[in-house]
């Protein structure tokens, strides 16, 4: 396929980028510093832009089977650069007629899982208090996906963590894993590349974790 990456200096994103190549996917990662990215490869194309102008990001999705984001907050100041820079990529797909997309929230923007206990509801409301901005940020993202006309794919994992991945995490389309704590970053990675080409996922949220 032909992948385009934003957010590709990021930790999901690099490993985006990183397992795409590796599975032989022509992939273009989209980013301020190449110098940040770290990855090479015959198949890789670094196309700089900057994503406050839906413009100058047209020729990255121009064409492309699937656009996969790890665009977001990286900290609670940074609240309100999910949505505003999802927007210009959505933006940028539509003029260009670009249709799949995939994009990172968190697991305390979708729904509950079924079954969890009152301890999980209490560190679910702890975790969404300290991080309110964070995830209204992400709340109003999903909303603008929700709106757009493209075949948009919300992928919510709980924790991250800098770990290899496994390939053995479990996912809830339209849910979230029971007592689902912990995922790598290169997890979601594997997860979201396998989601590009899958129909069931398109228009849903889909919780991942351990």
């Amino acid at each position: 396929m032909k992948l385009t990456v934003f957010g590709a200096t990021g930790g999901i994103g690099r490993e985006i980028v990183r397992q795409g190549l590796e599975a032989g996917h022509a992939v273009t990662a989209v980013v301020r510093d190449p110098a940040r990215l770290g990855v090479s490869g015959d198949l890789l194309e670094v196309f700089r832009a900057d994503l406050s102008d839906p413009d100058a990001v047209r020729a990255a999705v121009a064409g492309r089977d699937a656009v996969l984001s790890g665009l977001g907050a990286r900290s609670r100041k940074d609240a309100g650069v999910a949505a505003r820079l999802t927007r210009t990529v959505i933006d940028a797909m539509e003029a260009e007629g670009a249709r799949r997309l995939l994009v990172v929230s968190a697991g305390p923007v979708g729904p509950a899982p079924g079954g969890d206990t009152a301890l999980d509801r209490a560190v679910r409301g702890i975790v969404s208090a300290l991080l309110k901005d964070v995830y209204a940020d992400l709340l109003e993202m999903e909303a603008e996906l929700a709106r757009s006309a493209t075949d948009w794919t919300v992928v919510r994992p709980p924790r991250l963590q800098n770990k290899p991945s496994t390939g053995a995490y479990r996912m809830v389309v339209g849910g979230f894993p029971l007592k689902g704590r912990f995922i790598a970053r290169a997890d979601v990675a594997h997860a979201m590349l396998a989601m590009a080409g899958d129909p069931g996922v398109v228009k849903q949220g889909v919780g991942l974790a351990y």
